[in-house]
């Protein structure tokens, strides 16, 4: 089992830990929902560290990935990031977040890449089928350097505070999916205005050697603010109340890029990329379902999987289901027949051998003022 730098400082913080993706990672330190709350009004600290980090560098890098992603990247800004899928012929492989980063001292260019940490190493492998022998390369920096998340309402001033002036507020006028280079506590970071919780907050890469440094003083600094650290528990409920789609549930290697709402990460015009006509014609087929939002009366939560019936009829499955912490109920995603997708449609859910009642209702079931 993989460890973040990170993994002892969890465990003496009664990190509760488990095995996911192939990582010793903490899945809660109080309680899930005391996390969620803490993030949605003040803020949340995550150990990230397990998702795949990628550079890949070149006189010709810009443009070889631009050809092997589903959203076009050629003229993205320096410090700008976007969503985007990674396909095959006929498959998904992985969603990601592409970035520009400063040129390297040649004036040859740089980008960053994020990606799930299931699927980091299928990802790397079919990217260094394609590279060129010239003009790109490709490191995998997952293990030289470490991430973190500090996401809610307080959390750009809390990690502002350990910036220099100037540098703060340069981090407080950072616009969503940008990134800015810096120093925080002695030590050199990429902060990224990113995050994966509906919650406005920062996403920070920083080497493996010092990560520990740089989490306690974020930490300390926050916790007066009302920072909690957070697992992935919390990380789950916060995504679903925002409507985040996770590989392996909302999306998969087969799933349909237009039914689930990601249809803006295919670039479909003056852009190829690996599997545009299958995608494009996905594209121009009919939509016979489409991903929603549900909401029970009760907290007894449908699981991925669960299946969708309305009189009776099949119309659907569960991809994704919690308790809603910020709504006090359960709810769930779910990819239904779009005849049946009507908002405040009463549909049944079959949880645990029993049909419960849920309403059809838009995404996210969350969104922050």
């Amino acid at each position: 089992m993989l460890h973040t730098p990170l993994v002892n400082w969890h465990e003496a913080h009664n990190g509760r830990m488990v095995d996911f993706a192939g990582w010793r990672m903490p899945v809660q330190y109080s309680s899930i929902v005391e996390e969620h709350l803490a993030t949605r009004h003040a803020a949340g600290m995550f150990d990230v560290s397990h998702m795949g980090r990628l550079t890949i560098r070149g006189h010709h890098a810009v443009n070889w990935l631009d050809a092997l992603l589903s959203r076009k990247i050629l003229g993205m800004r320096v410090n700008q990031c976007r969503y985007t899928l990674i396909t095959t012929e006929d498959a998904i492989l992985d969603d990601a977040i592409v970035s520009r980063e400063p040129d390297d001292a040649d004036g040859s260019p740089c980008l960053g890449l994020i990606v799930n940490a299931s699927n980091r190493q299928r990802v790397v492998e079919w990217f260094n089928t394609r590279v060129p022998k010239e003009g790109v390369t490709l490191e995998d920096r997952t293990s030289e350097t470490a991430m973190m998340a500090i996401q809610g309402p307080r959390a750009v001033d809390i990690v502002g505070s350990l910036l220099e002036v100037k540098e703060s507020q340069r981090l407080a006028k950072l616009s969503t999916y940008t990134l800015m280079h810096t120093m925080i506590v002695g030590h050199s970071a990429m902060i990224s205005r990113t995050g994966y919780t509906g919650e406005d907050g920062v996403e920070i890469v920083v080497p493996a050697s010092v990560v520990r440094e740089v989490w306690e003083e974020i930490y300390d600094a926050g916790v007066p603010q009302g920072l909690h650290a957070c697992g992935l528990g919390s990380r789950d409920t916060l995504r679903l109340e925002a409507g985040m789609p996770l590989y392996g549930h909302e999306l998969t290697e087969s799933s349909n890029p237009f039914v689930i709402g990601l249809g803006f990460a295919m670039t479909l015009k003056d852009h190829t990329f690996p599997g545009y006509d299958h995608f494009a014609a996905m594209k121009s087929a009919p939509d016979s379902q489409v991903r929603v939002g549900l909401v029970f009366d009760s907290k007894r939560t449908a699981r991925t999987g669960c299946e969708v019936f309305s009189d009776e009829t099949r119309i659907g499955t569960v991809t994704s289901g919690s308790f809603a912490p910020s709504l006090g109920k359960a709810v769930a995603m779910a990819v239904i027949n779009c005849e049946e997708a009507r908002e405040g449609n009463s549909v049944e859910v079959m949880v645990r051998g029993s049909k419960q009642t849920g309403r059809v209702t838009p995404l996210p079931f969350y969104k922050r003022n």
